[in-house]
C-alpha cells in the first residue's frame, strides 16, 4: 500500500494500532513486524537492527544528496489512563512519549518518497528502538550506531521530530541552535554500618546521610548556576534500609542533571560529586558514586534551521523557539552522521492536554498530516539542492 497525496485515514489507523500495542525498549517485536509489513512493498527494509530496529532505504536514479529520517519507536514503563478506542492494551506500557506518532510520520514519508520518487539523491529512514533509558541502560542510538546498518554513512541532513503538547496541531517549532539538553544521570549509593534501632550509636545511619545529602545538593545546584543558564536538577528515586528498627546499612538516590551550556555542566557535575564525597565523609558513611547515560545535547545546523524557515511556511504555522528545552533525546548521538535538525510537533487540541511521560498523554491526530508534509518538504527541499540557495542564519530566522 502506498500514500498518494493526503491520506489522512490511513495515517490515523496505524497511529492508533500502534498505539493499541505499545512495547517496551528492546522488545519492540510486533511493532517491527508491522511497520516492516507496510514499508516492505515501498522500499527495501533491513530489520533486526539493534535487536528491533528497521532501516529503510529509499534510493533515486540518480546520484545526490542523502537524508537520513529517524522515528523512535518504544513506549513508555506508565498505565494508559485514557478512556478511548484506541488505549493501551499492554497493561503498564502506553506510548505517553508519542512514538506511535514519531513513527506513523516517518512511515508516512517514506510512503510519499515512494510514491512520487526524488529526481537525485537517496532517503535512510531510521525506526530506532530504545530511546527511553533508564538509569544505566543502553541507548538504541548508541546501539544502532554500534552495528554496521549506517556505518560508515554520511548524510547531508539527519532529521527528526518529537510530539510537543505546549504547540497547538498545526505547529512546527523550530528550535534556533539546542533542540534538547545534555542529560547526565547519577546514582548515589551510601554505605552505613546497621544496628539495632534501640542503639543507633552503635550503627552509621544510611538514610539519614542521605536525606540530609538531598537538599544540600538541591542548594548547591541552585547557588552554582548563573541566573543566565538553563538548568534543571532532578533526584527521582530513593531506596534504602531493611527494616523500621534498624538503623539503614545502605541507602541510595538516583537522579539527572540537565544542562544546555558546557561549561555549567562540567562546573555543575563537578560540584554534585565533590560535595556528596564531602557529606558521606563528614557523617562517616561510604560511598558509591556513579554517572551513566551521559547524553550530549541536540544541536540543531544553522543552515537547516534557515531552510525550515524557508519551506516550512504554507505546510504549517512555523514558530521560533527561542528559549531550547530542558528535555533530552538521544537523537543526539545521531547528530554524528551529519547536520542535524530535531522540530516540534503540535499536538495540543483545544484546551490544555496531559503532559509527555502522563498516562493520560494523547494528541489532536491533525497533527499526523502536518509533520508527515513537513519533513516531506525538508527531505525534498534538501535532496533539491535548496541548503546552498539559502540567506544567512541571521535573515533566516525571526528574531
Amino acid at each position: 500500500m502506498t500514500l498518494a497525496g493526503d491520506d489522512f485515514d490511513e495515517l490515523v489507523r496505524l497511529r492508533r494500532r500502534l498505539h493499541q500495542h505499545p512495547e517496551l525498549r528492546f522488545t519492540e517485536h510486533q511493532t517491527a513486524k508491522t511497520l516492516a509489513e507496510l514499508l516492505s512493498p515501498l522500499a527495501p527494509v533491513r530489520a533486526g537492527v539493534a535487536g528491533t530496529g528497521l532501516v529503510v532505504e529509499l534510493a533515486s536514479q540518480a546520484p545526490g544528496p542523502s537524508v537520513l529520517i529517524r522515528a523512535d519507536m518504544d513506549a513508555y514503563p506508565v498505565s494508559d489512563a485514557k478512556d478511548v478506542p484506541y488505549a493501551s492494551r499492554n497493561p503498564g506500557v502506553c506510548h505517553a512519549c508519542g512514538h506511535d506518532v514519531h513513527m506513523t510520520v516517518a512511515y508516512g514519508v517514506a510512503a510519499r518518497l515512494a510514491a512520487n520518487p526524488p529526481a537525485r539523491g537517496s532517503v535512510t529512514v531510521l525506526f530506532q528502538p530504545a530511546e527511553e533509558i533508564p538509569f544505566g541502560a543502553e541507548s538504541g542510538a548508541a546501539k544502532v550506531l554500534a552495528t554496521d546498518a549506517l556505518a560508515d554513512r554520511r548524510f547531508d541532513a539527519v532529521l527528526g521530530l518529537h510530539c510537543w503538547p505546549e504547540l497547538p496541531a498545526g505547529a512546527i517549532g523550530v528550535d534556533r541552535h539546542t533542540a534538547m539538553a545534555a542529560k547526565d544521570a547519577f546514582r548515589i549509593e551510601l554505605i552505613g554500618r546497621a544496628a539495632h534501632a534501640a542503639t543507633p550509636a552503635q550503627g552509621r545511619d544510611a538514610i539519614l546521610a542521605l536525606s540530609t545529602l538531598v537538599g544540600l545538593l538541591h542548594a548547591a545546584v541552585a547557588r552554582g548556576r548563573d541566573p543566565h543558564e538553563l538548568v534543571a536538577f532532578n533526584i527521582g528515586t530513593i531506596a534504602g534500609g531493611a527494616s523500621q528498627s534498624q538503623v539503614a546499612a545502605r541507602a541510595e538516590a538516583t537522579g539527572t542533571l540537565r544542562t544546555h551550556d558546557a561549561a555549567a555542566r562540567a562546573r555543575l557535575k563537578e560540584i554534585i560529586e565533590r560535595l556528596a564525597r564531602q557529606q558521606a565523609a563528614a557523617l562517616d558513611v561510604g560511598i558509591d558514586f556513579t554517572w551513566a547515560n551521559e547524553m550530549p545535547a541536540i544541536r540543531n545546523a544553522a543552515e537547516l534551521v534557515s531552510l525550515a524557515h524557508a519551506e516550512l511556511p504554507g505546510t504549517a504555522d512555523v514558530v521560533d523557539l527561542p528559549v531550547p528545552p530542558l528535555t533530552t533525546d538521544d537523537f543526539a548521538l545521531l547528530g554524528a552522521l551529519g547536520p542535524s535538525l530535531y522540530v516540534k510537533l503540535g499536538v495540543a487540541g483545544e484546551g490544555a492536554g496531559a503532559p509527555l511521560h502522563s498516562g493520560g498523554f494523547d494528541v489532536d491526530e491533525r497533527c499526523l498530516a502536518v509533520g508527515t508534509a513537513a519533513l516531506e518538504r525538508l527531505t525534498r527541499a534538501v535532496l533539491d539542492g535548496r541548503l546552498t540557495e539559502l540567506p544567512t542564519p541571521a535573515e533566516a530566522v525571526p528574531a
